[in-house]
């Protein structure tokens, strides 16, 4: 993936990425999947850096993580923001080798494979062979992404249900990545496998601002990047924004994904 094809690129990705991060909920998924202090981690994804330092946290004394991201910007962002004694970024490509950076005892993919729709099989053999005998992957993604709402007009859900399925045609997005999980571990005989399903995005009553910006990004971008037609809506894409604000500052209204954590052991060979 590079940025050019990159769904959500925009001038404003490292602030909503920074913003959506929740660092109480990263720490909290970390420990269910068995990170320990003084472990080799790799952040795959790692965006402008906020997981980074919360996982490098986790690991002292005596971690050491690294955050690979493919996007140059946010790993400059990443240097100038989180960059400290035992953590190292890099620009590269996830889904090329990166067996020179050597061997870790943790990986953690969060909000990564939903972006590789045809290609998170190949991500995740690549991924394995950086990791050691006994060490932990964590794979977290989203489920049925963006899909989830109450109370919402018709037309509004079916032109998002529209714009989901284009992306998956035209930008390789995987709304379903979170229900796959389990089987990228399965298939490759993981050890000591486990799942856990938990709600993400869970909005209702009065909007808070990182929700309300994270969102909006979503709908002003995704359309774009598909060039997508919105035939329902006379006024094209600013009434569609405009019907979907009207609907999110609503606090009436529902709207919830499902997050699905899943971790496995790399047998000894």
């Amino acid at each position: 993936m590079t940025k050019s094809n990159y769904l959500m690129e925009s001038g404003d990705e490292s602030l909503r990425l920074e913003l959506k991060t929740d660092d109480s909920k990263v720490v909290e998924q970390a420990r269910w999947a068995g990170i320990k202090p003084g472990m080799r981690v790799a952040d795959l994804g790692c965006g402008p850096g906020k997981t980074t330092a919360a996982l490098h946290r986790l690991i002292q004394p005596n971690g050491q993580t690294i955050g690979i991201d493919f996007s140059e910007k946010r790993i400059n962002y990443a240097e100038n923001n989180y960059q400290e004694k035992g953590i190292a970024f890099h620009c590269r490509d996830i889904g090329q080798s990166l067996e020179d950076l050597g061997k870790f005892d943790f990986i953690w993919v969060r909000f990564v494979l939903e972006y590789h729709l045809d290609s998170a099989t190949a991500i995740v053999d690549n991924i394995l062979k950086i990791l050691k005998p006994g060490g932990i992957i964590c794979l977290i993604d989203l489920d049925n992404n963006c899909l989830n709402h109450f109370d919402i007009p018709e037309r509004l859900e079916r032109t998002i249900y529209n714009i989901m399925a284009i992306l998956q045609e035209k930008s390789n997005f995987d709304p379903f990545a979170g229900r796959k999980l389990y089987s990228h571990l399965f298939t490759r005989n993981l050890a000591d496998i486990q799942i856990k399903v938990a709600g993400h995005h869970v909005i209702y009553g009065d909007l808070e601002d990182s929700d309300a910006f994270n969102w909006l990004k979503k709908a002003e971008i995704a359309p774009q990047k598909i060039g997508f037609n919105f035939a329902e809506y006379d006024g094209g894409h600013d009434e569609f924004l405009e019907e979907f604000k009207r609907f999110f500052y609503n606090p009436a209204r529902f709207t919830y994904s499902p997050i699905i954590l899943s971790r496995g052991i790399k047998p000894a060979i």
